[in-house]
């Protein structure tokens, strides 16, 4: 096998990249990396997100949403037209992301409900979730080590601001 790709499936254009490999059929050796090494960022400093930076990103996150429905979406199948596109791909694994944190991205919006269905099915159920099977468990992690979350703590905390 001469292609080698090197992803991480927490990773949401590394998915992308999976998802369009695989089902176009492109033969590949998956070589995994862990570009976070298991540091998300709430998790990794076993803190709450602050609710003011809660309530912003859910804001920010509801008119993305909205966006994309009204500007992308329409009243088409998929982002591009009729058919899938790399756009599709590139869209689903980042709100994929918040829907593996309990997000319920979809649940009061019924026309993306309809496109992740759509995307879901002309990919396949079984590769869907075979790309995000890493990324729907990332709740479910341990802690970071502690010797290494009191050494970058400060600079995450700057993130969270």
């Amino acid at each position: 096998m001469g292609l080698e790709l090197y992803l991480d499936l927490m990773s949401q254009p590394c998915r992308a990249v999976y998802i369009f490999a695989k089902k176009n059929g492109i033969p590949f050796e998956l070589r995994t990396v862990e570009l976070l090494k298991g540091m998300m960022i709430p998790v990794f400093l076993g803190e709450q997100v602050p609710p003011e930076t809660l309530a912003s990103t859910l804001a920010e996150l509801e008119r993305c949403l909205q966006l994309l429905e009204d500007k992308f979406l329409k009243d088409q199948d998929f982002l591009a037209g009729p058919h899938i596109s790399v756009a599709d791909l590139v869209a689903i694994t980042e709100l994929m992301h918040p829907v593996s944190a309990g997000c319920q991205v979809f649940k009061s919006r019924p026309k993306l409900a309809a496109w992740r269905q759509r995307v879901e099915a002309a990919v396949g159920k079984d590769l869907f979730q075979e790309a995000h099977a890493v990324v729907m468990k990332a709740k479910d992690l341990p802690p970071a080590d502690s010797a290494i979350k009191e050494k970058l703590k400060p600079s995450v905390q700057v993130l969270l601001q």
